[in-house]
């Protein structure tokens, strides 16, 4: 549930406004349609390397056992600025919708009741998170294919009093907003509503049978991308035009979701409370997820020493309270609210995550390379391997081109006309991850390792599901534990020899 829709956030629902004014409702299409693909591609890898090691960390903790830990030290921070941006901008719609129910509680007071209650329940354990992440997920699945269907009977003319206008609003004001400039802008939107694909390998830690789960989630984001994600493009871009006044203008305190200006199109004004009520559902389960994964993420980095010791402790439950309130506290970024206006402080956060994703998604599929290659050189194939991934070599090689390309050109819009603040935003963590990775190189004296270094069985589980069959009990040859040396023998193995 959490790969197919525990991450959709608020910014699927009301940032695609800004998405949808700025490139228009083909450039939806194409953004989401191109990022859907970047993203099936980075779910295969993941899915490959997370069911052969599901350790703790997932792919950070594998950027320093197939490249570097200097690697795995910049791209968890990066991991680790994805989801406080990510958080900071659910607090930020969550205050506003909640504003404009009532404004007699000021921003900065919604958000000190929300920042308490998120972080108390994250310490109860991640039990509760997954039982809230279940029903909340299925809340938003529900609701979503019920905008569909009013979608398709809205254009239709299925709505008394509203005459059928099918794709009117393609030809009218048009299906491009600003042309190249609209698209280009539009991806690093896409990205930050996509960003999360990849939480199912640091939850692979925390969940009972990961052999089952992990590849049943890697294969339920197609299901996704897909019918969500494009669905939401399409039926956004056909009920609202992109000069809608109501779409995320500039200096506006309260964030208003395509969907609410679709349904006020539509001649139902008190349905827009019902949206907002289920954009307040959408944001509670976002910011438990960002919580929950930021706070892993820095857990497995303190625990591993790439973060502040102190981060890694837990309590008797297995909660990482310093970890959780740490992250938490980030949120404090979407106050920034109360002087700028939430159009602005949007912007500037999807852009920080939008950037950040793309630097961590192409540094997945660099790890994939780098495994592959090591995995081959030690005389293993593909079949080997207890999960494969789709349409091996191509698939990694385009997840690490396409996100390197998008990361250089996401923000091209602030050349021309030249905007310095959209420049700094759009590429500041570009050079930070450099220098990120050389300086805790130049510090600690790391190694970049050779295919012939590259550890391939330390950590390694054959068989994930922890069952007690007898064929999953250890092998021994000569005294040795020889039940992790072959990827896809173990049952093979463990028959012939027992059987002498």
């Amino acid at each position: 549930m959490m790969a197919l829709a525990g991450i959709i956030g608020p910014g699927l629902m009301v940032g695609t406004g800004g998405a949808l004014a700025k490139g228009g409702p083909a450039a939806l299409i194409i953004g989401f349609g191109v990022i859907g693909l970047i993203a099936f591609s980075i779910t295969q890898s993941i899915g490959e390397i997370t069911t052969l090691y599901p350790t703790g960390g997932a792919f950070i903790k594998q950027g320093e056992r197939f490249v570097d830990k200097a690697f795995a030290f910049a791209m968890g921070w990066n991991y680790f600025v994805i989801w406080v941006t990510v958080l900071a901008n659910e607090y930020n719609v969550l205050g506003s919708v909640l504003s404009y129910w009532s404004d007699k509680v000021p921003l900065w007071g919604w958000f000190l009741i929300l920042w308490v209650a998120f972080g108390s329940f994250q310490m109860l354990g991640v039990e509760s998170f997954g039982e809230a992440e279940f029903w909340l997920a299925l809340v938003k699945i529900i609701g979503l294919f019920a905008y569909f269907f009013f979608a398709i009977i809205y254009a239709s003319g299925g709505i008394k009093g509203q005459p059928a206008f099918g794709f009117r609003y393609w030809h009218n004001p048009g299906a491009f907003a600003n042309g190249f400039r609209g698209v280009a802008s539009v991806f690093v939107y896409c990205s930050t509503y996509y960003a999360g694909v990849e939480s199912v390998a640091i939850a692979a830690t925390e969940t009972k049978n990961p052999a089952k789960a992990v590849p049943t989630a890697v294969k339920q984001v197609f299901f996704r991308i897909i019918v969500i994600f494009m669905g939401c493009a399409l039926f956004f871009g056909l009920c609202v035009p992109y000069n809608d006044e109501g779409l995320l203008g500039t200096g506006q305190r309260v964030l208003r979701s395509p969907m609410t200006i679709a349904i006020q199109r539509a001649g139902w004004e008190g349905g827009t409370h019902l949206v907002n009520a289920f954009i307040v559902v959408i944001c509670l389960s976002a910011c438990n997820s960002a919580i929950y994964i930021g706070s892993r993420s820095i857990l497995f980095m303190a625990q591993d020493g790439t973060a502040p010791r102190w981060l890694g402790w837990t309590n008797k439950r297995g909660v990482p309270v310093y970890a959780v309130i740490f992250t938490n506290a980030f949120g404090a970024i979407c106050l920034l609210n109360l002087s700028d206006g939430a159009a602005k402080a949007y912007g500037y956060i999807v852009s920080l995550s939008g950037v950040s994703t793309f630097i961590v998604w192409g540094a997945i599929s660099f790890i994939h390379i780098r495994f592959r290659k090591a995995w081959h050189h030690h005389g293993f194939t593909g079949a080997d391997l207890p999960f494969e991934s789709m349409f091996y070599p191509y698939n990694m090689w385009f997840g690490f081109i396409a996100n390197v390309f998008l990361a250089l050109i996401q923000s091209w819009a602030a050349f021309s006309p030249w905007s310095t603040a959209d420049f700094i935003v759009g590429y500041i963590l570009l050079p930070l991850f450099f220098i990120l990775y050389f300086g805790y190189k130049w510090w600690f004296k790391t190694k970049y390792l050779s295919i012939d270094e590259i550890d391939l069985f330390s950590g390694r589980r054959m068989d994930l599901d922890a069952s007690n069959d007898e064929e999953n009990s250890p092998v021994t040859l000569d005294g040795q534990d020889i039940t992790e040396a072959s990827p896809k023998g173990l049952k093979k193995w463990t028959s012939v020899f027992k059987s002498g």
